[in-house]
């Protein structure tokens, strides 16, 4: 298969998993071993994120301009705009800290990936039984020091298979905040985080992005941006009144799958 069909595929997955709580990250690594995709560094892998939050910020964009033309008038746009500002925090300096550690053993092991997608969907079928009733129903008026718990879980995605999303509802639900401002509030951080991840990865790897390389990066963002702005509205619609059970389920099977595929012999 063409490398360039291949960034197509790769590029569809994260498109579609970037923002479900079943973590895009490890979606691509797994992606990227049964396609035989060359990945070096996981540079492709971070750098088509940005599709996806491209994506989201044109779904959101009126709502982007209001915040921030209304920042000296609006009580609730400043504490939403600090909030994420907040939430963000934890995870740019974990990051900073942890970042080649994770790329160098993390990311290559298969049964971390497994486990933690089976350990996620647990977590995420027992914070949906026992998570208590919600008091914060707008994502923008998400109270400051529960942005500040919200990014701490948000540093577990770090670990490939747990998801950023996921970490990010799952800490918003479990301090009371409804399903759907949770996952709202997860798209919104997800903009300065992941494009402070991609101007990292850009600036280490801005010697080698030409002719393949670059071709490559080019159709991965593109097919994120498609697959991303086809599957926010939608997501948001079905948890609100399904919630994120079927996930959890999905992640447990898939993990269970993996470790399978790793340790069965014949």
């Amino acid at each position: 298969m063409p490398s360039l069909a291949k960034a197509a595929i790769l590029g569809v997955i994260q498109g579609v998993t970037e923002f479900l709580p079943v973590s895009s990250t490890a979606h691509l690594l797994i992606g990227n071993r049964l396609l035989g995709f060359d990945d070096p560094g996981g540079v492709f892998t971070t750098m088509i994120q940005l599709g996806s939050i491209f994506a989201v910020m044109w779904l959101y964009r009126e709502k982007i301009v209001r915040v921030v033309m209304s920042l000296g008038s609006d009580a609730d746009a400043r504490n939403f705009a600090i909030a994420v500002i907040v939430a963000v925090i934890p995870l740019l300096v974990a990051g900073a800290l942890f970042s080649k550690f994770v790329k160098t053993v993390l990311q290559g092991s298969l049964t971390i990936i497994a486990v933690a997608f089976i350990a996620g969907g647990i977590v995420i079928l027992i914070v949906e039984r026992v998570r208590p009733q919600p008091d914060v129903l707008d994502a923008e008026r998400m109270p400051i020091g529960r942005a500040f718990v919200v990014g701490l879980g948000q540093t577990l995605a770090l670990v490939p298979g747990v998801s950023r999303s996921g970490g990010t509802i799952v800490a918003a639900m479990l301090l009371r905040v409804d399903r759907a401002a949770a996952a709202e509030f997860s798209f919104f951080l997800a903009m300065p985080t992941m494009a402070a991840a991609f101007a990292h990865d850009f600036w280490e790897a801005r010697h080698e992005l030409h002719g393949a390389r670059a071709e490559e990066i080019a159709v991965g963002f593109v097919l994120a941006f498609i697959s991303s702005a086809l599957i926010v509205r939608p997501f948001l619609n079905y948890v609100r009144g399904r919630g994120f059970a079927p996930f959890a389920w999905y992640r447990i099977v898939l993990g269970i799958v993996i470790l399978a595929a790793v340790y069965w012999r014949p």
